[in-house]
This record gives structure tokens, C-alpha cells and sequence, in this order.
């Protein structure tokens, strides 16, 4: 049997009879590609289900932490705290607006350490961007508090976190602003990038629909700020638009075949599990399904020559690549995650025998 890591034909094929009109419509009748109707049905769509006020479609989920902070205003001098457990897009950000990254550490949820956060606020601070990975929400109240406290902005980056519930509260509608990748391989993914912001601050909407558009305001023709041209294609956001209704079905099944993965491995080696839903504080949607064992390396090749695919993320921590000049932190968590994880393969579209048959070869490795 062939697991891949993910499958996107197979996925795509869900959506096929419903996509094929929307495109023809969009492309050959009306050829509409830029700022049109299907982007504005398509934002209200999305801010409606993470339960916020606005939403602003952008090119990508890297312009989207982009442009939050510059809405915010951050400059050169502040500092931003956030994790290097991530992929480099979150730090990236902070640097290209000429703030400091301040790197805190990364609990077992692989999540950010509440714990490591208020030590690291100086008078510089200015912001905490937060990461959802895998399908978990970070401890949002903890962190909430320390930034009212502090007077910190909380920026959400969630691009993994899509559908994941805290306390009833989905991912995304906790910050004053959250980012959103529709990359292929995320849970709701279009047909090349695309990104989107979600906010309830009706100033911030309008700054970054202002950014987001080379700083005009087309309807008053003013040039407001130096802006970008990051906006969601239209085309994009009908083809999002359509798979929307599929979104709860497909993290339903993503919960479904974690719940496989959790009752098939349980006590198998020194595999460690990912943190499962244990009580209503936690409702993961499963972006990743992760693993994490002192054989990594040996699991994988293994499950390679079984046509098994998985992922590493990531096998060399952002602060230690030496270009990016941040090997000053001190991340003991981070960097024994990063030679342990494994995501094993985790789409809506896996078959219960491919997961039966990923069990079945991570048992047999151990055996």
C-alpha cells in the first residue's frame, strides 16, 4: 500500500462536481480576478466562522503577519515575543519590520510556554505573536492576561489552527488580529497561496484593506500609507468560498482518524502521543498529527520503505540556523522536539485502511 504524506489529488476530487462551474463562471463569464464580489463573500464567510467582525483576504499567509504588524506599528526597536518552534515565516515577519524577535520556548503541546512569557516582556515589548500548531489552540487565557496586564497586543498566527476550539472559541477570535494560510496542505486549502487576516477592530480592517491594497483608498483615491499589493485573488476566494460547507466534515474526519492514530499506537516503543482531547478546553483539529520518539530517524526510513510518507518540521530549529543570527536563545524544549517529532500522514481523504496499514508498519518497526 502507498500512504503518502498527503494526497491532494484524492482530496480535490471531494470538491471536483462543485468546483468545476465556479471556476468556468469566475474565469470564462465574467472574468472577474481582482477585488470582485466572490472575495468580499468569501471574507464574510470566513469571519462568520471564526466568529469575528472582519476579515481581509491577503495574497498569503506570510504578507497577512506581514501586515499585522505594520497596522499595529510596529517599528524598528520594538520587540515582538514568539516562538521558534514554527516555520520561519512567523520571525520573518518581526524582522522585515525591523523589530527584535524575542524567542521564548515551546511547552510538550508544542505550543508556546505561558510560563516563559512575562520574563521575557521588557519596556520594549510590544506584542506576543502566538502560533496554533498542529491543530491546537495555545493556553489563550494566560497569555490574554499577561498582555491586559502589560498592555501587549496578542497577534494569532494560525495557519495551522483552523478550526481548533479553546474553551468554545475557535482558533483565530481570541488577538486583535489573527492569520490565516489557505496553502494547499492546510486543512482549508485553495489552489496555490492565499491568506487572510481576521480582526474585530473595525480601524484595523480598514488599514489593512488599505495595505493590503498598495495603502489606497480606492473609493476615496487617497494614498494613505506605503502598502502592499497582497490581495486574495478573486478566483482564489471563490474556490475557497465553494469548500467551505466541507470544512467541518473534513475536520471531523481529521479528529477521526487521530482518534485511530491515538488508540492504535497507545504504549507502542517510547512513542509519545500527541496531547489528545482530554476535557472541552482543548479541541484540536489536527493540521498534523504528531509523534514524538528518541528513533525518529530510523522510524521514518523505515516507513519510507513501506511507501509510508510523513514530515519533519522542523529538523533544524529556526535559532539555529546561523544566518538568522538569533543562536543567542536558550530553547532546550524546542531543540529536543525538533530531533523527535514525526507527523505521520493526516488528510480528510485517508482511507481507515491506510491508517490501519500506517499503524500496523510503526508497530511492526517496534517489534
Amino acid at each position: 500500500m502507498n500512504v503518502p504524506f498527503v494526497d491532494l489529488p484524492k482530496q480535490i476530487e471531494i470538491f471536483k462536481k462543485d468546483l468545476e462551474p465556479v471556476i468556468r463562471e469566475v474565469m470564462f463569464q465574467r472574468a472577474d480576478f481582482i477585488m470582485r464580489q466572490d472575495l468580499l463573500d468569501f471574507e464574510k464567510a470566513f469571519a462568520g466562522y471564526i466568529g469575528a467582525a472582519h476579515a481581509v483576504g491577503v495574497a498569503n499567509g506570510s504578507d497577512a503577519l506581514n501586515l499585522c504588524l505594520s497596522a499595529l506599528g510596529i517599528v524598528p526597536g520594538d520587540e515582538v515575543i514568539t516562538v521558534a518552534h514554527t516555520f520561519v515565516a512567523t520571525i520573518a515577519a518581526i524582522h522585515h519590520c525591523g523589530a527584535i524577535p524575542v524567542l521564548v520556548d515551546v511547552a510538550d503541546d508544542y505550543n508556546i510556554d505561558v510560563r516563559l512569557i512575562e520574563p521575557a516582556v521588557t519596556k520594549k515589548t510590544k506584542a506576543i505573536m502566538v502560533v496554533h500548531l498542529n491543530g491546537r489552540t495555545c493556553d489563550m487565557d494566560p497569555i490574554l492576561e499577561i498582555a491586559s496586564r502589560r498592555k501587549l497586543a496578542v497577534i494569532e498566527d494560525s495557519a495551522q489552527g483552523i478550526g481548533a476550539l479553546y474553551k468554545g472559541k475557535k482558533a483565530g477570535s481570541f488577538g486583535v488580529m489573527s492569520t490565516n494560510s489557505f496553502y494547499p496542505f492546510k486543512i482549508l486549502g485553495c489552489f496555490g497561496d492565499g491568506g487572510m487576516i481576521v480582526t474585530n477592530d473595525k480601524t484595523l480592517d480598514y488599514t489593512l484593506r488599505c495595505l493590503r491594497d498598495n495603502g489606497q483608498d480606492r473609493t476615496k483615491g487617497d494614498i494613505l500609507y506605503y502598502g502592499w499589493n497582497s490581495r486574495l485573488d478573486n478566483l482564489q476566494a471563490a474556490i475557497l468560498n465553494t469548500m467551505m460547507p466541507y470544512l467541518p466534515d473534513m475536520i471531523k474526519r481529521r479528529r477521526a482518524v487521530a482518534r485511530r492514530y491515538q488508540e492504535g499506537l497507545r504504549g507502542i516503543g517510547d512513542i509519545r502521543l500527541p496531547p489528545y482531547n482530554s476535557d472541552d478546553t482543548f479541541v484540536d483539529s489536527f493540521q498534523n498529527y504528531v509523534i514524538r520518539t528518541s528513533r525518529r530517524d530510523a522510524l521514518q526510513k523505515y516507513l519510507r520503505e513501506h511507501d509510508i510518507g510523513t514530515l519533519i518540521s522542523w529538523p533544524v530549529p529556526n535559532h539555529r540556523h546561523r544566518n538568522l543570527q538569533l543562536d543567542h536563545f536558550f530553547l532546550p524544549n524546542t531543540e529536543a522536539i525538533s530531533r523527535e517529532v514525526l507527523s505521520l500522514p493526516m488528510h480528510p481523504a485517508l482511507t481507515d485502511g491506510e491508517v490501519a496499514y500506517v499503524i500496523d508498519i510503526t508497530r511492526q518497526f517496534y517489534r
